[in-house]
């Protein structure tokens, strides 16, 4: 089934910098992608795009089988995905790092007991219970990475879209981030310049260059 679906998509930023030119791409329920390509390829723009932060100019952007193309429709899509941004510091704001992975499930409407518990529960799965009660705007980028998909992940997404989640941290965060997400049955949409970490969860590569997508 497919549950993340672009036909025909032309983006461009002006007349001079056209970013998509007729791109297609599929995300199959379960599947684990991979997207690879140079800085400034498009790769977050593709996910912006997904995300309903940006609009095309031109194709369908279709989500769960509903072709979407007002904020209403994203909105209801964006219930059912995890979107990990490049930078922390873009996602993680409240003061504590309890607070910021709760704060997720609870705009959806999740009781109090039961974000406790997955608050809990994923803290312990990434390994960073030591830092419940950090204040957030002391840890690291790695911890911040971590705080950040732990807060995504908290909303028990159907899809995980994860924009550069390796980058600039250690080996050992690396190894927390593969472990959970090859246990996890979410499917994976990543962007990513570190291809063994793709392999390691044995995701389907991507290639984006000049606009379109290709298989490698």
């Amino acid at each position: 089934m497919e549950i993340i679906k672009l036909q025909n998509i032309y983006y461009e930023y002006s007349e001079d910098i056209k970013v998509f030119d007729g791109l297609n791409f599929s995300l199959n329920n379960g599947q684990p992608v991979g997207i690879i390509g140079a800085n400034g390829s498009g790769k977050t723009t593709l996910f912006s795009l997904i995300m309903g932060l940006s609009r095309p100019q031109n194709g369908d952007v279709i989500l769960f089988g509903k072709r979407c193309t007002e904020e209403k429709d994203f909105a209801r899509a964006r219930r059912k995905i995890g979107y990990l941004f490049q930078d922390p510091d873009d996602q993680v704001f409240c003061p504590t790092v309890e607070e910021d992975i709760a704060f997720g499930p609870l705009n959806l409407g999740v009781n109090l007991d039961d974000v406790k518990k997955v608050t809990e529960e994923i803290m312990g799965e990434l390994g960073i219970e030591a830092l419940q009660k950090r204040i957030t705007t002391k840890l690291s980028w790695g911890q911040k990475r971590l705080v950040s998909l732990a807060g995504v992940l908290a909303m028990n997404p159907q899809v995980l879209i994860l924009d550069e989640p390796t980058a600039s941290i250690d080996d050992n965060v690396i190894e927390k981030i593969t472990e959970y997400l090859k246990n996890t049955n979410c499917s994976l949409l990543i962007a990513s310049h570190d291809r063994r970490f793709l392999e390691d969860l044995r995701a389907d590569i991507y290639l984006l260059k000049d606009g379109k997508l290709t298989y490698k």
